[in-house]
């Protein structure tokens, strides 16, 4: 994902040479972004599922995601992987779900913290397979991570392209992926939904928003530059082989997809009761 950032990063601090009246100066790319402050078309978000989750999760927040903020395009997305240290006895989603089942509230997972993809992944599962799964939050990724190698905490949801090199070091057993279908990088590897609990999906993805008052224009211009960047055959090609793809949308694709997810994790966070502590 950090090379999607960049990517991004090198079109906006270059767009000073682009031949049109827009942009006169550097755009400056936020990541995270606190809603305010600088001029329109010159401050761009780099967001994730987080910022869709929290529409619900913490809905005092002192925005409004979809009122305060344009879509500009999604940027890219690759799935999760469920991953269990390597003495937990349970070697795929019917087995880890026997065990949780059998020993209530025994289990747990980590995350790098409240309302991220890791957590809400995790919180997914629980629901959909109907376990009890202590949650674990964490600063971090790479602390949720230590913490799983360690097994200080038993298993955790992380995007492949960070934590495949563990499984495949024989560190950590990989249970299954979240994604509709199989990843590239882990073939072998069914996902959840494959694995007996039927329709779930969890990826990871990051995309561009920019203050609700920038000028159409602007927006559809930022728009088609990004996209040209995300279609380039090497970003592509790097992307593949981390298990990540493009996710290139137009602003009212991207909105709607915008819509979808947090509706989808709005469901989970009121059916849950989840709480940000």
């Amino acid at each position: 994902m950090l090379r999607a950032v960049l990517a991004v990063a090198w079109l906006c601090c270059g767009a000073a040479a682009w031949s049109q009246p827009y942009p006169s100066k550097p755009v400056r790319l936020v990541v995270p972004y606190a809603v305010g402050g600088s001029a329109d078309g010159y401050t761009v978000l780099m967001m994730s599922n987080t910022h869709a989750v929290n529409e619900t999760l913490i809905p005092k927040k002192p925005y409004d995601l979809m009122r305060d903020l344009a879509p500009v395009t999604g940027v890219n997305y690759q799935d999760l992987l469920l991953a269990v240290h390597p003495s937990v006895p349970a070697n795929n989603v019917k087995e880890l779900i026997a065990l949780a089942k059998k020993s209530p509230g025994k289990l747990n997972y980590a995350s790098s913290g409240p309302g991220t993809p890791y957590h809400m992944a995790g919180e997914l599962f629980k629901y959909m397979a109907g376990v009890d799964i202590v949650h674990i939050p964490h600063k971090g990724s790479d602390q949720a991570r230590t913490a799983v190698l360690g097994h200080q905490v038993d298993m955790m949801f992380d995007a492949i392209s960070t934590i495949v090199g563990q499984v495949h070091a024989g560190k950590l057993k990989a249970i299954a992926t979240t994604g509709k279908k199989r990843s590239s990088v882990t073939p072998d590897v069914p996902t959840v939904a494959e694995s007996g609990v039927a329709g779930y999906e969890a990826p990871i993805w990051l995309g561009l928003m920019v203050p609700a008052a920038t000028p159409k224009p602007i927006i559809e211009k930022l728009n088609a530059e990004v996209v040209k960047v995300l279609q380039a055959p090497d970003i592509k090609d790097n992307w593949a082989k981390q298990g990540a793809a493009p996710m290139p949308m137009k602003p009212d694709e991207f909105e709607r997809f915008l819509r979808a997810d947090i509706e989808k994790w709005g469901k989970l966070v009121k059916a849950t009761g989840m709480k940000v502590e």
